[in-house]
C-alpha cells in the first residue's frame, strides 16, 4: 500500500502529460515569442514536478532525471502521430531543464524555505 502512495502520483502526472500532449495545441499568443515563452514555461513547470514526485517515489536523483528524460523523449515521439504536433529534440532539452529545477527546488530552496513550506516538505518525504 506504501508504494502505491508513492507511485499513484507518478502515474496521475505521467497520465496528464500524456493526455496534454494529445491534443492537437493552440497558440497561447499572437506573438511569436511570447507563445514560444508560454509553451516552453509550461514544459518545464511539468517536468519539474514530474522530476519531484519520482523522486519522492524513488529517493534516487539519477533514476529520477534518467526517467524524466526517457519520458520527456517518448512524449516527443507520441506528438508526431498528433495533428498539429511534432516532436523536438530542444523539448527535450527543455523538459530534462525542468527535471534539474524539480531537483534544484528539492535541494537548494526547500531546506532553506518558511518552516511551514519545510515541515509540509518533510511530510511528503522530499527532505
Amino acid at each position: 500500500m506504501k508504494k502505491l502512495i508513492y507511485w499513484l502520483p507518478v502515474i496521475i502526472w505521467v497520465s496528464v502529460i500524456f493526455f496534454l500532449s494529445s491534443n492537437p495545441v493552440a497558440s497561447a499568443s499572437a506573438i511569436d515569442w511570447q507563445d514560444f515563452l508560454v509553451k516552453k514555461t509550461a514544459h518545464v513547470i511539468e517536468y519539474a514536478i514530474l522530476f519531484i514526485l519520482l523522486y519522492r517515489a524513488t529517493k534516487n536523483v539519477l533514476i529520477s532525471l534518467l526517467f524524466v528524460v526517457i519520458y520527456a523523449a517518448t512524449d516527443e515521439y507520441h506528438q508526431t502521430f498528433v495533428f498539429g504536433r511534432t516532436g523536438k529534440l530542444r523539448d527535450v532539452l527543455i523538459d530534462a531543464g525542468g527535471g534539474v529545477i524539480g531537483w534544484l527546488i528539492i535541494r537548494k530552496l526547500l531546506p532553506k524555505a518558511p518552516l511551514k513550506l519545510k515541515n509540509w516538505a518533510k511530510k511528503l518525504e522530499l527532505i
